[in-house]
């Protein structure tokens, strides 16, 4: 067992140590003075998932590049849209993977701010409930619910209320497949989820209204059809009856921005902050991209922007909401 511990100790200052060299290789490669600028004044916050590769792929320049924005140009938190863990979840609290995916990855002093996670189809071929419980170990880590809801003051009147669904549950092929592949969905209610979904969303008063999933209501993607289509038939009548400006999801691994023609809805998948995949223009594609990175959202009483960005922060597309 003393052997065992001084293994474990070993390979977390080993990948302590690789992220030291890393930061070093990259930092103060990108200029932040366009970001900054359009960032200025406006409340800001980042969007990411489809995290957890160890470090590998692209996985820590961006976990850096992040960290290097939040410094220059003033971030409120991280929305972490699924898949923070791959392949196969967790299976507590004390898993490894929390340092080698998350703890040790991200340890920018400037990513020591609030994450707002949900459950991505990963997180529920491991233990959900010990992702939940995160939250007790780590300060960072804030997830009050399954799914749960978050407003915010800006400057002037204006609000923004950001609602965060789970939405592994809320497709069916997950539930067929609960015995083998995803146990913890089995005890989930569809129905109280979207119903939950209906009141926060009747209630809400806020200027900008966005919701984050980690599955995406359209997209082009090879995966399954059933899953855009039980997201279409339950989640974006209640977006569309109530105004939402923006849903934000994950899952595909790329960057695809589409607008239907009968929506004024925008719709965003963001891409991996790790590993990502091809993808091709669809109808109401208005933007996509094959690359990695993340996203920051840009808020203020009068516009909400979504900048897509690179691994280098170089911006690549702009999602305008209007009002």
């Amino acid at each position: 067992m003393k052997n065992i511990k001084i293994t474990a100790f070993l390979l977390l200052l080993c990948v302590f140590a690789s992220n030291l060299c890393l930061q070093a290789q990259i930092k103060n490669t990108v200029s932040y003075e366009r970001l900054d600028s359009l960032l200025d004044d406006h409340f800001n916050f980042i969007v990411a998932n489809d995290l957890g590769r160890n470090g590998y792929y692209d996985q820590k320049i961006i976990a850096e590049r992040m960290g290097e924005l939040a410094e220059n140009t003033g971030i409120e938190f991280i929305a972490a849209a699924g898949d923070i863990h791959h392949f196969e979840g967790v299976a507590s609290v004390n898993d490894p993977l929390w340092m080698t995916n998350y703890e040790l990855i991200y340890a920018h002093p400037e990513l020591m701010i609030d994450w707002f996670p949900i459950l991505g189809n990963h997180e529920y071929r491991g233990n959900t409930q010990a992702v939940l419980d995160y939250s007790k170990v780590s300060r960072r880590w804030s997830m009050p619910g399954r799914y749960y809801a978050k407003s915010f003051k800006l400057d002037g009147n204006a609000t923004l209320k950001l609602i965060f669904i789970d939405t592994t549950p809320l497709i069916d092929k997950y539930h067929k497949e609960a015995e083998e592949s995803y146990p913890d969905v089995a005890t989930q209610d569809i129905d109280r989820q979207l119903q939950w979904l209906d009141s926060i969303l009747n209630a809400s008063d806020e200027t900008w209204k966005v919701v984050i999933g980690h599955h995406p209501i359209y997209a082009q993607t090879p995966k399954d059809e059933i899953e855009r289509e039980n997201m279409q038939q339950r989640v974006d009548p209640l977006l569309r009856k109530y105004g939402v400006d923006l849903y934000v999801c994950g899952h595909i691994h790329n960057f695809q921005h589409l607008k239907p023609a009968d929506s004024r809805i925008d719709y965003v998948v963001n891409t991996s902050g790790s590993l990502s995949r091809k993808v091709l223009p669809v109808e109401g594609t208005v933007f996509c991209s094959s690359e990695t990175g993340f996203s920051i959202v840009s808020v203020s009483d009068k516009e909400l922007k979504l900048y897509m960005l690179d691994k280098n922060c170089n911006i690549l597309h702009t999602v305008d909401c209007e009002k």
